[in-house]
């Protein structure tokens, strides 16, 4: 569902909808269109004593991974990004996506990034867009329409195979990037993709030298920052968790 309101007292406005959503312990995604912005609100909501952290392309990667983790854990109900659509979100717990000045055109409000950042509240079953504008553009028209018409065609669907909606719940212990979930709909599960090989789940690393593991530890990590640097968050996360089974395994067989 979708919903235009006026700019006129919009973080007044956006303030009571994060204040909903907090009760029901949903999270809240809002979208600026720069990064002083981004910092400015995420500031004036802690000034407000909601739980919120920010990100942008000035944040470090991983520290980007971490945040949003954060976010999934409860740490924080409100995440503030300015080009939320790259970050690769799977967040089933967003029940609202806030995107102010939705009437601003440029890359950042095009119908592809619209739809694209409304479809963040879509695993949600209470899922809700609010677009902040003073005026109702081209894209954020075309946007409206599309997600009405996936609505449309996802309930015709729902109707027709006597489904009912249920809300999906990932474990608190995954990775906002994992693909592993469970949709809570009697004993059914969701299909789980098989994870991939890591050097660390092979026995052949308890029996490595201390210069063998440092050298798989130093090669994980480059792989890691790689990853990163190419914006491949999924990847990126998968070999931080590599890496961290390493160090561990490090600390334990030669504790410093």
């Amino acid at each position: 569902v979708i919903e235009v309101r006026p700019s006129m007292n919009q973080i007044d406005d956006l303030m009571e909808e994060i204040q909903l959503r907090i009760e029901q312990e949903e999270r809240i995604l809002v979208t600026t269109l720069t990064k002083r912005m981004a910092e400015e609100l995420a500031e004036y909501l802690l000034n407000h004593n909601v739980r919120c952290n920010y990100i942008h392309s000035d944040v470090d990667t991983l520290e980007r991974i971490k945040i949003m983790d954060d976010l999934r854990q409860g740490i924080y109900d409100v995440l503030v990004g300015v080009n939320l659509l790259r970050e690769g979100l799977d967040l089933p717990e967003v029940s609202l996506v806030a995107i102010l000045d939705a009437d601003k055109e440029g890359f950042l409000r095009s119908h592809r990034s619209l739809t694209q950042t409304a479809g963040r509240a879509a695993r949600n079953i209470n899922g809700k867009v609010i677009m902040y504008a003073d005026k109702i553009t081209e894209s954020m028209q075309l946007t409206i329409d599309e997600t009405n018409r996936r609505r449309e065609k996802q309930l015709a669907y729902n109707k027709a195979n006597g489904i009912t909606p249920q809300q999906i719940k990932k474990a608190r212990n995954l990775s906002v990037f994992n693909t592993h979930e469970e949709q809570i709909s009697g004993s059914q599960k969701a299909y789980i993709e098989p994870e991939k090989p890591n050097i660390a789940a092979d026995p052949v690393v308890q029996y490595m030298s201390k210069a063998q593991l440092e050298k798989n530890i130093e090669r994980t990590r480059r792989l890691m920052r790689d990853a990163a640097k190419k914006i491949e968050f999924i990847e990126a996360a998968q070999h931080r968790d590599e890496l961290l089974k390493l160090e561990e395994l490090l600390k334990e067989k030669w504790p410093v």
